[in-house]
């Protein structure tokens, strides 16, 4: 049976850390819970294994089918949403849940998930949790998507669980779909840049620099440029290709680290024209994911530890794991996230009357819908700003190679004589 090693705070707020053994990370968290431990992380234990903090073992079915890991198929977030809608339908109409996903596993094409259902279908036979037998594809089910099906399995609302977390994805699907649309245009036009200039350099060029030697012409600077530029493209193309590789190798291992991946989060906030875009996604993505889960009734604590993973950004998941630390000490979420420096004041004074209102909420979705229609905006006015950019670059491609390539056939009438 797997092992999770665990950081969490108990019931004083003091710091406690130790393995449990559970059938999954979800499972592992409901009994940090009913032994008075708030897990602030879990993650799989790979090491030797020990005992626990509290020395007991969870009870869980250790075996597991695991054929629908090795499909070359993904979960696209479509199909999640569809289960999403799916299972909220079901679960409304009291459908007993063993009989929802085998209805579902029928109507489905992607392998993968078809054999994911298959195999929850058969936990859930077996007395297994819907949120324990979802917690063993943590590919597919993200913790935000765990805490939310747990929080409707406790309460007995599956169906409120799972229209919550189909509207949610759902946002998140327009958002990526904005972002895509926005981001598609100048991306064509950089690779057809990038592949004519290649072409040029390889093919064309050559051509020209043999035909002015053999008139013994005198190039301009320009010419001489290109043609070095040229003869590096032709010479040295492995060097160029391998270069290329090694440095996305590397950057690649490098934001696998976690301070790594927080310090490139942190730079791509600070990029010109994106870098608050970026940020504002990222905040919409806390706000709305903190109302949902404070209307659910998560606790503020515990949401916070999730949403942390949930923004997509680890610079900012930190300053959320700041607040949480902040309320842990007794705080107020409104003086927590001033301390953050992550609010503008308008979403802080909507914080503010939310907390002391008791609609935090209603008030965090207000916020969430002011930080969507700000990165709408920010979209429009990007993709307005990068065309003459991207004109200005193609002007200064162009009259570069004019120059280096005509100005030595204007004179070729002087260098044949």
């Amino acid at each position: 049976m797997p092992r999770f090693s665990y950081k969490g705070r108990d019931i004083s707020g003091a710091l406690v850390s130790g393995q449990v053994q559970a059938a999954s990370a979800s499972e592992a968290a409901s009994g940090l819970f009913s032994d008075n431990i708030t897990p602030i992380d879990i993650s799989e234990f790979k090491g030797k294994a020990t005992v626990g903090k509290d020395g007991k073992r969870r009870k869980s079915d250790s075996s597991a089918s695991f054929g629908g890991f090795f499909s070359k198929e993904k979960v696209s977030l479509v199909e999640l949403i569809i289960f999403s809608r799916q299972m909220y339908s079901l679960a409304k109409a009291g459908i007993p849940l063993d009989k929802a996903l085998r209805g579902l596993r029928d109507s489905i094409s992607n392998k993968k998930f078809k054999n994911i259902l298959h195999e929850m279908g058969q936990e859930l036979e077996k007395g297994m949790a819907l949120t324990d037998a979802m917690g063993r594809y943590p590919e597919v089910f993200s913790p935000l998507y765990l805490s939310l099906v747990l929080v409707g399995e406790n309460t007995g609302r599956l169906d409120l669980s799972f229209q919550q977390v189909g509207k949610y994805l759902e946002l998140e699907r327009n958002t990526k779909k904005q972002v895509s649309s926005a981001t598609r245009y100048p991306i064509f036009v950089l690779a057809t840049i990038a592949v004519a200039l290649s072409i040029i350099m390889v093919f064309v060029i050559p051509v020209f620099a043999e035909t002015f030697e053999q008139l013994g012409a005198e190039l301009p600077w320009q010419t001489i440029l290109l043609i070095d530029i040229s003869n590096f493209f032709v010479n040295y193309w492995y060097f160029l290709v391998g270069s290329v590789v090694l440095a996305f190798v590397a950057f690649k291992q490098y934001v696998a680290t976690e301070a790594g991946r927080e310090t490139w989060d942190r730079k791509k906030l600070r990029f010109p024209l994106i870098g608050e875009i970026l940020e504002r996604i990222a905040l919409s993505r806390f706000s709305r994911t903190f109302s949902m889960m404070m209307t659910a009734g998560v606790p503020i604590v515990q949401s916070l530890a999730v949403i942390s993973k949930a923004v997509g950004n680890t610079y900012i998941g930190k300053n959320i794991l700041n607040i949480r630390d902040y309320i842990s000490k007794g705080e107020s979420l409104y003086y927590s996230s001033i301390r953050s420096g992550m609010f503008s004041p308008l979403v802080l004074q909507m914080i503010s009357v939310g907390e002391e209102s008791g609609n935090i909420g209603e008030l965090l979705d207000e916020v969430a819908d002011f930080y969507d229609s700000e990165v709408e905006y920010d979209l429009k006015k990007l993709g307005a700003a990068i065309e003459p950019i991207l004109i200005v670059c193609i002007a200064g491609m162009v009259l570069i190679l004019a120059l280096g390539v005509f100005l030595p056939i204007w004179d070729l009438a002087n260098a044949v004589r």
